[in-house]
């Protein structure tokens, strides 16, 4: 359950000025999860009428999801030799569609072409989605300079297909100097050529979509650490194009950084204010806005997101997914608790599971990666349970 004063956190997203605790408050922890098997007994938590189970499994880091066009399943293995699989009858067979990868993430289709972004590359291939086979690579985005520092990449196309977004962390938790592309969001043309600076100050930008029905881009971001428990939250926000989200220099609009001496009024002043501060280092690290119908009407419109969870805590938190109201496609209410149980609790360090990719299935039920696990969870509802 969401701590009391971390609720306060939260509203304080709908209201301003925001009341944050001031840096070094408290020390900065380094608290990781140690990944256990999971406990004989453990399960997961849902509302009533929900169920969670095992999709698929024997994977050695499960991230990002895409759909196919004949509804098959896409995902990468976010290793150095990682691959992308390509998962079929319910979860039930799966076959490697591309290996010898540089720790793949991002995962989008574009005409007949599957996009992948790796950590130091964007390549797509050509699809055959009868056969669900990839013929050979063609970079359209080099990277080779970025292998160090965050490593995920998310793609996303605009509905005309005239250009693709490529997210971009920083390379290092606080730092200057980073090419413009770093903590950014990048607009291209889908070969590759016209880059843009869509959006930048973004720590590490790794969710990335449309809100349904239109053409506003929203992220989820994490935030730096090393400024004690409290500070500072992520967050989920629409992005404006030209936008600027303050790191290096602020955090959360103009909450200057200590750590940084080259100090930037300038770009402090127009620092922008997320719309949903969520709860510090719950190191959010993919969202879904759904759109079904299979769940309550209460969730629809609203947004999904996959909490890896805290290593920059004393008492750890995340390691779930919450969700996030939408009302007239703009957030109603704070993140709340919505698939909970991989934690056994804040002061026990095993966790048997950590939550990285959401996809909507045609059905509208959900599915979650957890690369703590190694294995990929499907979440549907039925009112008779």
């Amino acid at each position: 359950m969401i701590k009391s004063a971390m609720f306060l956190l939260c509203m304080a997203a709908f209201a301003q000025p925001l009341k944050l605790p001031t840096p070094y408050a408290t020390p900065s922890a380094s608290n990781g999860a140690k990944i256990v098997p999971r406990p004989k007994g453990a399960d997961l938590k849902l509302p009533k009428g929900f169920v969670a189970e095992e999709y698929a499994t024997g994977f050695d880091r499960p991230r990002f999801m895409a759909a196919g066009p004949h509804g098959e399943v896409l995902l990468s293995d976010t290793v150095p030799n990682g691959s992308v699989y390509v998962l079929t009858n319910g979860g039930k067979e799966k076959k490697k569609l591309l290996e010898g990868l540089d720790r793949p993430y991002g995962l989008a289709f574009w005409k007949d072409y599957l996009y992948v972004a790796e950590t130091t590359s964007v390549k797509r291939y050509k699809y055959d989605a009868k056969a669900m086979t990839a013929g050979a690579s063609e970079e359209v985005v080099a990277m080779k300079e970025f292998g160090k520092g965050h490593i995920t990449r998310t793609i996303l196309f605009n509905a005309k297909g005239d250009k693709m977004y490529l997210s971009i962390g920083s390379s290092a938790n606080v730092v200057l100097g980073d090419p413009p592309m770093r903590a950014a969001i990048n607009q291209f043309n889908p070969d590759g050529t016209g880059h843009e600076v869509y959006a930048s100050g973004i720590r590490n930008p790794v969710g990335l979509r449309f809100y349904p029905g239109s053409q506003t881009i929203w992220t989820s971001a994490q935030e730096r650490d090393g400024l004690g428990d409290d500070l500072v939250p992520d967050y989920f926000t629409h992005v404006r194009e030209g936008g600027f989200y303050g790191w290096p220099y602020s955090y959360l609009g103009k909450n200057e950084d200590p750590r940084i001496t080259d100090k930037r009024p300038d770009l402090v002043d127009k620092a922008i204010v997320p719309d949903v501060i969520l709860e510090p280092h719950c190191a959010v690290l993919d969202f879904v806005f759904y759109t079904g119908k299979q769940f309550p009407a209460e969730y629809r419109g609203g947004a999904f997101l996959a909490n890896h969870g805290s290593s920059n805590r004393a008492k750890r938190l995340g390691y779930s997914i919450t969700f996030v109201p939408f009302k007239n496609g703009k957030p109603s209410g704070p993140a709340r608790d919505f698939l909970t149980g991989w934690m056994a609790g804040p002061d026990d360090r095993e966790v048997w599971g950590r939550p990285v990719g959401l996809l909507q299935l045609a059905d509208g039920s959900l599915l979650v990666s957890d690369d703590g696990g190694k294995s990929v969870w499907h979440v549907s509802y039925d009112a008779k349970n």
